[in-house]
């Protein structure tokens, strides 16, 4: 038997959620993950941010002053990127 593997876009799931929501929301986005699906998740709440395995942070701001990789990889490494606003965000949420 040939297991179906699916690649999964949200987009600001999170968006209108209470704390206790989202974190039902990350099991289930893990469940996912865990059954060999693809999750790609666009995001700005640092707690989901943190819990990403790559992460491609885009700006270096928003609309047309954004548009360009700022820097990319896992959390820490997006953390330790001295041109990531993200990551001046992030720092605190992953020590």
């Amino acid at each position: 038997d040939r297991q179906e593997h699916t690649l999964f876009v949200f987009d600001e799931p999170t968006t209108g959620l209470h704390a206790y929501d989202v974190q039902k929301l990350m099991v289930s986005l893990n469940a996912l993950l865990e059954m060999g699906h693809t999750v790609l998740v666009i995001e700005h709440q640092l707690d989901v941010i943190a819990q990403a395995d790559y992460i491609i942070d885009m700006g270096p701001g928003g609309g047309y002053a954004g548009g360009t990789v700022v820097c990319q990889g896992a959390p820490e490494a997006i953390a330790a990127c001295a041109d990531s606003v993200t990551g001046k965000h992030l720092k605190p949420k992953l020590t």
